[in-house]
């Protein structure tokens, strides 16, 4: 395997972010060693990897200099390229106009750097996160580092890439259709897609018809991943959900567990079929009741999702200039983004219903947790795609068809606003890690971080780092 990281004896060594607060209060490292540190493993992997859109190491060595407060003060981070963040442009993963540095950091960014985080810079994604895969025609593709042959997925995936590779512990990602699950799963990392509403959000998003976008992080062990958002209800809090809380060890109850290998239109192939298997037997071994069920998920789901992700393409395409400014040329979109935009105008007279039935999803899933605790199916369909296979140059039909049999799971949640974690359970026949999805009710992230916890202790992930 053609695998990329970084980790060494160095500052960072192969601690995760609560082990990396630990050194620094423990002054074992200083925080400028750190930011240093993860500066130069940046450099060492980046040219491979493709992952990062904008760097901001200067930045990053004067506020390691002087670093504000908070948990994380001093850990170095990268944000992706599609939230605001000040003093950096927001370039949407796209070369269709030149963005110029933001005035302000959008709510998102304010919240996340609060914690204390240091950025080294923004990630790179797909085209305005349309695709499951950043591979751009001209920026290139992000490549996995557990196999610089394979895509890194997307649209999170420079961010899940940094972090796979070893250069920083955590960074932010985003999920408007899977995008922190799905490069969670294709880099073998934790990823927490939290409820609708749990974190701040920069305006744009929140004012969506249909709120599907929900912003976290990609990280490489569970403990992070609950210390992110117990650190981030400390500056932000919903009161309309129950809190997160400080979670840091499994649960005692014994949940009761759906399996799902199907979706509509699409089912988990044999290989990721019996993957997911292997991990409800391992559920109902740790004592948890487990029952196999059908796709809660009605047939009109995916048209209509489809058609609402096409809408938003099209908004782009016809109010760039609007938004973007005098350097939008269309005519550098890639064909996934127009195809999209095609779909949508030919389809507008369906969409207030597709609109009406995605609000009225979260029904339907009401219903399913009624029965049970946790659904689980696998992340992704299929085993990862070399790079290529979805690549931005491919004709419109060709993308979608791939598109629609590999992501296949994780729209749902985008829809009815619940809360789903990827974590990295299983590998496939090609040694790609390959991800497990735990959805829970509205506001039982507590819950998801338990299981994972207990999981993670019984099948502890795989790491990159490791002897093949």
């Amino acid at each position: 395997m053609n695998r990329v990281h970084a980790f060494g004896d160095d500052a960072l060594g192969e601690l995760d972010a609560v082990g990396l607060v630990e050194r620094i209060r423990a002054r074992r490292a200083s925080i400028r060693d750190v930011v240093e540190t993860a500066i130069a493993r940046a450099e060492r992997v980046n040219p491979r990897l493709n992952a990062i859109a904008h760097e901001a190491f200067g930045r990053a060595r004067a506020e390691a200099a002087d670093p504000r407060g908070g948990y994380f003060a001093g850990i170095p981070t990268f944000v992706k390229d599609n939230v605001d963040v000040g003093g950096m442009p927001t370039q949407q993963g796209v070369d269709a106009f030149q963005g110029t540095p933001r005035r302000i950091d959008g709510d998102f960014a304010r919240m996340f750097l609060a914690t204390g985080v240091i950025p080294l810079g923004k990630t790179q994604l797909s085209e305005f996160g349309f695709s499951p895969s950043a591979e751009h025609e001209r920026l290139g593709p992000v490549r996995s580092p557990w196999d610089a042959d394979f895509t890194a997925g997307a649209s999170s995936a420079g961010s899940a890439a940094m972090v796979a590779a070893g250069v920083v512990p955590l960074a932010h990602a985003n999920d408007g259709g899977g995008s922190i699950r799905i490069p969670a799963s294709v880099n073998g990392l934790v990823g927490l897609k939290p409820t609708r509403g749990r974190l701040a959000q920069d305006r744009t998003m929140r004012q969506m018809p249909v709120q599907i976008i929900s912003d976290g992080v990609v990280t490489r062990s569970v403990r992070d991943t609950a210390a992110f958002f117990r650190e981030s209800e400390k500056i932000y809090r919903n009161l309309r959900l129950p809190p997160v809380g400080d979670i840091t060890r499994p649960g005692k109850a014994r949940l009761r567990v759906a399996v799902v290998t199907e979706s509509v239109g699409a089912q988990a192939s044999p290989e990721v079929a019996d993957l997911t298997l292997k991990t409800a037997a391992l559920l109902e071994e740790l004592g948890h009741r487990v029952e196999h069920i059908e796709p809660p998920v009605p047939a009109y789901f995916r048209d209509d999702f489809l058609l609402y992700w096409s809408m938003l393409s099209l908004f782009l395409v016809q109010s760039g200039r609007r938004s973007f400014g005098n350097t939008w040329d269309p005519e550098l979109l890639d064909n996934l983004t127009h195809g999209l935009a095609r779909h949508s105008r030919r389809n507008l007279h369906k969409l207030p219903l597709a609109i009406a039935r995605l609000r009225l999803s979260s029904r339907i899933s009401a219903r399913l947790y009624r029965e049970y605790d946790v659904v689980l199916t696998p992340t992704l369909a299929t085993s990862t795609p070399r790079v290529g296979h979805l690549a931005a140059s491919n004709d419109y039909e060709t993308t979608l068809e791939r598109m629609l049999a590999w992501v296949a799971f994780t729209p749902l949640q985008n829809a009815t606003g619940d809360p789903a974690i990827s974590l990295p359970l299983t590998t496939t026949a090609d040694g790609m890690p390959h991800g497990m999805m735990f959805a829970a009710a509205a506001g039982r992230e507590a819950s998801l971080l338990e299981l994972a916890y207990e999981l993670e202790a019984a099948r502890p992930f795989p790491r990159i780092q490791d002897p093949r």
